[in-house]
């Protein structure tokens, strides 16, 4: 006798409807390895576990909003050999996340810094944490488009609630009103109470000048983030760098027709 048909919608009104997945293909294991109930319930469980551990973790990533699938086994060290390779690895581990500590990154264009911040972050969603990735200047422009709608104190709410959030390319265009004071505000909000990744183009004593509106403003945000902050700076050539064609090491010359004779 057959108990699938039976099983399926009491498995599926338990909301375990996985299990129908794998029930055959562990049944046969059951029968070929002469395991004991508890062993074949034990197996049909830790599936049902796996593939729901498997959701969540695409869900998170979906919402991560990453560019790109960037992940540190991806990331080319070799390019970099001045970068605290030990450092990024125990960052990797998450413990700055339970810090609730900043983690700041520098460097030319074309060095790795947003790779480097989406790593990370992809090690963050591994380990269950919920990450937001997202660039400087779209970030304000998000909170100006609620300001809008009048929505901006739940947007900033939820931006300051992200255990992760990580945001690209700070400093690339000046902050001007009220971009400025609305990334203050997040930054206010998430001092010291969640991790933030934050990646420039600008050297570390240049950043003041992501804020020509209000330095005043500008010391009090940089302030926050630069506490208790891991730095890296990323000092290389620009993995961007257009490849130059092959030259030949003779140079061809020409060789006149020869006259064709009537």
């Amino acid at each position: 006798m057959n108990p699938v048909p039976e099983l399926a919608p009491q498995l599926k009104q338990l909301r375990l409807s996985g299990i129908l997945d794998s029930l055959d293909a562990r049944n046969r294991q059951a029968i070929d390895a002469k395991l004991a109930y508890t062993e074949f319930l034990a197996l049909l469980i830790g599936d049902e576990v796996a593939r729901r551990e498997q959701k969540k973790f695409s869900l998170r990533l979906r919402r991560a909003q990453f560019r790109t699938t960037k992940t540190l086994e991806q990331f080319d060290f070799e390019r970099l050999p001045q970068l605290n390779r030990s450092l990024v690895h125990e960052l990797a581990t998450g413990r700055y996340l339970a810090e609730r500590a900043p983690v700041l990154i520098v460097g030319p264009c074309g060095t790795g810094k947003s790779h480097l911040a989406q790593a990370l972050g992809h090690c963050a969603v591994r380990q269950g944490v919920d990450v937001v990735f997202t660039t400087c200047a779209n970030l304000t422009q998000s909170l100006n488009a609620a300001r809008a709608t009048g929505a901006y104190e739940r947007k900033l709410a939820a931006l300051a609630r992200v255990p992760l959030l990580i945001i690209d390319n700070f400093g690339l265009k000046p902050l001007r009103p009220p971009a400025d004071e609305d990334l203050h505000d997040l930054i206010a909000e998430r001092y010291e109470q969640a991790a933030t990744i934050v990646t420039s183009n600008l050297d570390f004593p240049e950043w003041d000048q992501a804020f020509p509106a209000n330095r005043l403003l500008a010391s009090a945000t940089l302030d926050r983030l630069r506490h208790n902050a891991y730095c890296m700076v990323l000092d290389g050539n620009s993995y961007r760098a257009p490849k130059m064609a092959p030259t030949s090491s003779k140079r061809s010359v020409a060789v006149p027709a020869k006259p064709s004779h009537p």
